[in-house]
């Protein structure tokens, strides 16, 4: 197993997301993961996450005390500092920081650990049951309905004891041991790879800390789920962030940029996925519909964006959302949206670019051909290296008392400049540069060309 290794940039974003329940806009359309068309994700999935995303991995003879760590890390869980007296454990031990952070959680109950011990399906799942804030819920159980869960199980509660009984049948309810997993469950048996990573999953499913999507492109409803999301977004304010890089605009130290909302990251897997950023709905239900019939199915999550620009007075009347300027120009701000999107495999993320090129990228005034509303220059993006994709930096800016974040793209030998210059705006900014992979239209147009 690996240790949790997210990179600053995850751990800004975790952070943010954690913090959400602080504020009082509705993230309503920050959908959870949804029952879809196309086959939900289960323990492959769950592993590839845990491993690519959060760097838990978990192979082999697991023992009780390589879950706990694989919870805590998965979770970001750290102890409080408080000494925590287990009988089989001192706090010089590698499992100890991991064990205490999840005995004041209440997901471990002492005074022993046991973590030598083989991980066997009954303690998984009372580990991950307490660790998805179920246990109360398990509580409330009557016999009746514990013997009821735990039939599907084909297992006695006198197997488990009277509140290991209620957490198993909690999970059945609950969905965290799903109907696939039944007939295989032996309570005393050795925890097999595939409950192990489901349980994970399911947990971190529960605690809202794994990927969030309207549904999949092939979903019947798709279209209206996309249409409800964009009418319930607006205008994003956030007037810490944008008192920095307005700055920035009228010291021409950026050309434009973009506010975020944190609440709606997908955390989806970085090698499977890609960001597509535009401004008009009809566009975006073309472009789904385009996938469909070039038969390509994935993930959608909508993500609303507001990004600004300035405004030339000698370009005419601006728009309704604008700020006039010292110099007479406007800071013009547009309510857009990134559509992100995990594809099923990596071969259909690749074919993405071919499919824009040539049905959503304009070359030409008045060209046929084109889904509505195409670009000279669509912005589409990865975080993973991706043939026939430009390197370039996102300039990504965070308010940690706040879920807003500003993104500002520039071509990497410019970054350094950038980050310098809003340094010197305001030297307490959180500046997090890191790679990114666009689109060679969007790469050519951070060069100055128009097309």
């Amino acid at each position: 197993m690996r240790t949790f290794q997210a990179s600053p940039v995850k751990w800004a974003a975790a952070l943010l997301l954690s913090s959400s329940i602080l504020f009082s806009q509705s993230a309503a359309f920050a959908a959870s993961p949804a029952t879809a068309t196309a086959a939900a994700d289960g323990a492959a999935q769950y592993k590839q996450y845990l491993k690519e995303e959060l760097s838990v991995e978990l192979s082999g003879t697991v023992t009780k005390g390589d879950f706990i760590e694989a919870v805590a890390d998965a979770l970001g869980y750290e102890p409080s500092g408080e000494e925590v007296a287990f009988t089989d454990l001192q706090s010089d031990d590698p499992l100890y920081n991991a064990a205490a952070a999840l005995y004041e959680k209440g997901i471990l109950s002492g005074p022993a650990v046991s973590g030598d011990q083989v991980l066997t399906a009954s303690v998984a799942v009372l580990i991950a049951v307490r660790a998805a804030d179920l246990k109360e819920l398990a509580y409330t159980y009557p016999a009746s309905k514990v013997d009821k869960a735990l039939a599907k199980l084909k297992v006695s509660s006198a197997a488990l004891g009277a509140k290991g009984a209620q957490e198993v049948a909690a999970a059945v309810d609950a969905g965290l041991i799903p109907a696939e997993l039944y007939a295989g469950f032996k309570p005393n048996g050795a925890a097999g790879d595939e409950l192990i990573h489901t349980l994970l999953g399911k947990v971190l499913v529960t605690k809202g800390l794994y990927k969030k999507y309207l549904g999949y492109v092939s979903d019947a409803d798709i279209y209206s789920k996309l249409s409800a999301a964009y009418e319930a977004s607006d205008i994003i304010e956030a007037p810490k962030l944008q008192e920095l890089v307005n700055t920035a605009l009228k010291q021409e130290l950026v050309t434009g940029y973009s506010l975020k909302d944190s609440r709606f990251d997908p955390r989806f897997i970085d090698s499977l996925s890609l960001t597509y950023g535009h401004s008009d709905l009809k566009h975006a239900i073309q472009l789904i519909g385009l996938l469909r019939s070039e038969g390509i199915d994935a993930k959608v999550q909508f993500e609303p964006k507001t990004s600004a620009f300035i405004f030339l007075a000698e370009w005419g009347e601006p728009g309704p959302n604008v700020v006039q300027i010292e110099n007479g120009n406007y800071i013009n701000y547009d309510k857009e949206y990134d559509i992100s999107f995990e594809f099923a495999s990596a071969k259909d993320k690749a074919a993405f670019d071919r499919i824009v090129l040539a049905y959503a990228k304009k070359n030409e005034e008045n060209q046929a051909g084109l889904i509505y509303g195409s670009w000279w220059q669509p912005l589409y993006f990865t975080t993973t290296a991706l043939t026939d994709y430009e390197e370039i930096t996102n300039n990504f800016i965070v308010d940690p008392n706040s879920p807003y974040t500003v993104n500002t793209f520039s071509l990497n030998e410019d970054s350094a400049k950038v980050v310098e210059g809003l340094k010197a705006i305001d030297p307490d900014a959180a500046i997090h540069p890191y790679a990114i992979w666009a689109d060679q239209p969007f790469f050519r147009y951070l060069n100055g060309e128009s097309a």
